[in-house]
């Protein structure tokens, strides 16, 4: 199979053609940064962590349990994840769908979509419920994979449980790890700018939000691209 083609004319942005997206949670589909502040700060102070050791790990796109194990010494570790893991679902206040997030989501066929996130399977599913978006029956969890982004394996996975060549899938993301992951996997790439400037994502497509992103859909073929440009 071949990669998604990316067409680009001097007076457009890119138009991406794949079969399949596969889509990054959070900073991308939702906004759950203060809750994340909050469950970290509270995690933090119970493991009496300075703000120095914490910053120098914690990044979007990286898994709860790599900053965990970072942080933490290997017998404290089990407990330290199990906290910050109940942390995370139970904080759930003020997480939105971010704008057009719901709208592309509903645009995507069925079986044709999911989301590759960085936190496990029960944060995932508490935070797009509160969004009010759905679950995909393939997601991919921290719980799923070894390695977490910016290694490929979370999206090969992704790709492999919607049954479609990595080739053939868009990413949606809004970190450079996540960038990185899709490219390693073959993947052609969106940035959203939730959390980076334009120069800091290597996509093929960036834009500040999912609100202005189409999609058609033809048979197998998805064609995205973006109104107006962008």
């Amino acid at each position: 199979m071949t990669q998604p083609r990316t067409d680009r004319t001097p007076a457009s942005a890119p138009i991406l053609r794949a079969e399949a997206v596969l889509l990054d949670l959070d900073g991308t589909l939702i906004d759950s940064t203060e809750a994340l502040r909050r469950s970290w700060t509270t995690w933090a102070i119970e493991q009496e962590l300075t703000q120095q050791d914490f910053a120098r790990v914690l990044g979007h796109g990286l898994t709860s349990s790599a900053i965990v194990a970072a942080l933490v010494p290997p017998e404290r570790i089990a407990v330290a994840q199990a906290r910050i893991d109940a942390l995370e679902v139970e904080d759930v206040t003020g997480i939105v769908a971010l704008p057009g997030a719901q709208a592309f989501v509903s645009s995507l066929p069925d079986g044709r979509w999911t989301i590759v996130t960085s936190g496990n399977r029960a944060v995932a599913g508490a935070r797009l419920q509160v969004a009010g978006l759905p679950v995909p029956r393939t997601l991919v969890s921290a719980d799923d994979v070894r390695n977490g982004k910016p290694d490929p394996e979370p999206y090969l996975l992704g790709a492999k449980r919607l049954g479609i060549d990595p080739e053939r899938c868009v990413v949606v993301e809004d970190a450079p790890a996540g960038l990185a992951a899709a490219r390693a996997a073959g993947m052609a790439t969106i940035a959203v700018t939730t959390h980076y400037e334009r120069a800091e994502l290597d996509a093929d497509l960036v834009v500040e939000d999912l609100q202005k992103v189409r999609v058609e859909v033809d048979g197998h073929a998805l064609t995205i691209s973006v109104a107006g440009g962008a």
